[in-house]
């Protein structure tokens, strides 16, 4: 028997055409139209493809200038809670190849895989372009002030602008707000970086009126509860044995009896402060006459001298303890001051040692923050770099050599400006006449051979020490890095970019990538949530300080500046 019915396709069709012509009589109906008896389905179809692709061609710009203004904002997300920890490192003239010379040097001396990494590898996160105001080529101030001021300055610049007005720093700002507030260096407390946050002069050698402001006589007062590191002889009066001050302010007095400092300046002091558990703020630690030694010479005088490391944990445990029961928690800024010394003597032996110190420093502060119950976070980059470094290194006339020699390092067991200070105090003990062939040889067996760890000294090189002993120190650093095929482009810093470290977290993606050394000292205060102190107290300060270089006083800087870092040298503690 024949059906009489529609195939179920055509009446499908039908209903679908049916339902279209429904809809469009609704959407008429709505907007008070009539509705086109005659208009296409298709032509509906072509309306909301456009629609469709216009609405998808939104969405993407818009994600698109979301995820710009992210990328490029220098403002950063806020942490989940209002109390938080900021730990600022700064590793002083390490560049790229410091590492991979560190961490290459690290595998050789613990027979470790080739994949194995140091701490800082594994918290790699982006890197830092540090041109100064007055040159491509930024000095530990200018760059300094870029972290603590977030503003670009001249070299020598110690938190002020390049028309010397001051600026306030992160750290001023986060005291001012009810952070407590610390400074670990393993230099002079003076020296550019620690004094970039707690002080304002227009030159960085200014290291007298720069402790006087560290410890409260600014128009601040004072803005910081714990200092360690060197630099002990700033706060002694002049004539007072162990003093470098030229004038005759006893600081340490005023420290104590105006703002109520605690002072420790011995080994047994540190000890006593039982790992921070123990610790009376505002603390004044000065361990050291001048710059704590370099980590290579300073293990073998660990009773005298503490570490980066042993100094770090303290203030940290120190300032936890003092804000545990606070709204606020802590800004600490730690220093491995001594790399960038190492690159300015050429002296590949004492840098992977301050490296492998800072690499340790590092692990502790990570470790501390994952433990901790308040929300924190570290970032940690360079001023600069120091002594074009290279892992490799072509003598003249020679080929070049793809490798270098860890275990000439390894050997090493003293830095190039110990065994300068060790041939000095000899030659002081010494007859004038003394024979250089018995010097010679008292060189080569009790420093080349026992200390630096070399056997093969070429006479012209002993001859160029005995000649002017007082000018070793970089023939020792150069029979160290040939030796080991290292090659250095300069005594002074260079322009390469520097790299960026932190712990982590959304807080810092703002950081990625390559950015201004300002952008970090940005992102300090933004995470601190203290921008707002940080203009009041610019503010505040350009009404109440004057800062005027005296004539000629930019030109004598520029020299200073380049002839002060150049020639470092401190003869200051015993073997």
């Amino acid at each position: 028997m024949t059906s009489s019915r529609t195939p179920l396709l055509a009446d499908s069709r039908r209903r679908s055409l049916d339902s279209d012509h429904a809809a469009e009589e609704e959407d008429a109906a709505l907007h008070g139209r009539a509705a086109s008896p005659g208009r296409s389905p298709r032509l509906r179809e072509w309306i909301l493809f456009l629609w469709a692709l216009l609405a998808t061609a939104t969405v993407i710009i818009l994600a698109v200038i979301v995820q710009h203004n992210q990328q490029t904002s220098h403002s950063s997300p806020k942490p989940s809670s209002d109390k938080r920890n900021l730990i600022f490192m700064v590793s002083d003239g390490m560049g790229p190849a410091s590492l991979s010379l560190t961490r290459s040097f690290r595998q050789y001396i613990d027979d470790l895989p080739i994949d194995d990494t140091l701490v800082l590898d594994q918290h790699f996160w982006g890197t830092s372009r540090t041109r100064s105001s007055s040159s491509l080529v930024t000095d530990s101030a200018a760059g300094a002030t870029a972290f603590s001021c977030g503003k670009k300055s001249y070299n020598g610049a110690i938190a002020v602008d390049p028309d010397h007005n001051p600026c306030g720093t992160v750290l001023e700002a986060a005291k001012r707000a009810g952070y407590t507030t610390g400074l670990v260096v393993t230099t002079d407390v003076t020296d550019a970086t620690p004094a970039s946050f707690a002080a304002h002069v227009w030159y960085r050698f200014q290291n007298d009126e720069i402790a006087l402001q560290e410890i409260g006589e600014g128009v601040l007062g004072r803005t910081v509860d714990l200092i360690f590191g060197g630099g002990r002889c700033r706060f002694l009066p002049n004539g007072v044995e162990g003093s470098c001050r030229a004038d005759d302010v006893d600081v340490r007095g005023i420290a104590q009896d105006k703002h109520g400092w605690s002072w420790a300046d011995s080994r047994a002091g540190f000890d006593a402060m039982a790992g921070g558990k123990n610790v009376s703020l505002p603390a004044l630690g000065l361990f050291a006459p001048a710059d704590v030694p370099f980590e290579v010479d300073r293990r073998n005088m660990a009773d005298v001298y503490p570490s980066l490391s042993e100094m770090a944990s303290t203030a940290i445990k120190a300032l936890e303890e003092a804000t545990k029961d606070s709204e606020k928690g802590f800004f600490l800024m730690i220093e491995g001051s001594r790399i960038d010394h190492a690159g300015h003597f050429n002296d590949p032996a004492a840098q992977v040692r301050e490296v492998l110190e800072y690499d340790k420093t590092f692990k502790l502060v990570v470790d501390f923050l994952e433990e901790s119950e308040t929300e924190g976070v570290l970032v940690a980059t360079s001023d600069h770099e120091t002594g074009g470094l290279a892992t490799a290194y072509q003598r003249p006339g020679e080929l070049p050599a793809y490798y270098w020699h860890p275990s000439v390092l390894a050997n090493s067991n003293a830095s190039s400006e110990h065994a300068a200070r060790l041939l000095s105090q000899y030659v002081a003990s010494v007859p004038d006449d003394v024979n250089k062939s018995d010097l010679k040889k008292w060189i080569n067996t009790n420093i080349l051979q026992q200390r630096m760890g070399i056997d093969d000294a070429q006479d012209t090189e002993l001859d160029a020490i005995v000649s002017n002993p007082a000018l070793a120190l970089p023939v020792f650093s150069k029979m160290i890095s040939s030796r080991a095929r290292i090659g250095w482009s300069t005594a002074g810093h260079s322009a390469v970019d520097v790299n960026i470290y932190s712990s982590g977290g959304p807080a810092v993606d703002h950081l990625r990538g390559n950015v201004e050394n300002t952008d970090i000292g940005k992102f300090l205060r933004s995470y601190l949530d203290v921008e707002d102190h940080v203009a009041d107290i610019t503010k505040e300060l350009g009404k109440k300080m004057e800062i005027k270089p005296p004539v000629m006083g930019v030109r004598i800087q520029e020299v200073a500046v380049g002839l002060g870092e150049a020639l470092h040298l401190d003869l200051s503690y015993e073997p």
